[in-house]
């Protein structure tokens, strides 16, 4: 069986090899990522679990309503000082690129779910 934070580290590992794969070396390991984001991935994880059809786009307000929640704002460039990312936009505003991130983090719940400890 797996813990929610177990499959949030799938899920953020995805990310970030997806990141780097797109030319986006901003994203750190599971291990040295700050609090915010571990919880936000763990959140994300909780949702797909709970939220029976949740599609991608509701991935993805969700995570921007938290976001917005804990002070961020859109800025053209993703600052976690000036609390700014360019993610901060309506899912069908993303490219495509930004959206295959919440396609492939629902999926990799959805594909571990039937692992979650209850």
């Amino acid at each position: 069986m797996m813990t929610i934070e177990q499959i949030a580290k799938v899920c953020h590992e995805a990310n970030k090899a997806l990141c780097q794969t797109l030319g986006d070396d901003s994203q750190v390991a599971w291990e040295d990522a700050p609090d915010w984001q571990i919880e936000s991935c763990m959140n994300g994880v909780v949702f797909h679990l709970t939220t029976d059809d949740a599609g991608d786009s509701a991935s993805h307000e969700t995570w921007m309503a938290e976001r917005v929640k804990a002070g961020w704002k859109y800025g053209p460039v993703k600052d976690e000082k000036k609390k700014e990312h360019p993610c901060l936009v309506p899912f069908v505003e993303l490219p495509k690129d930004q959206q295959v991130k919440d396609t492939i983090f629902a999926s990799i719940v959805r594909a571990l779910a039937p692992l979650a400890k209850a």
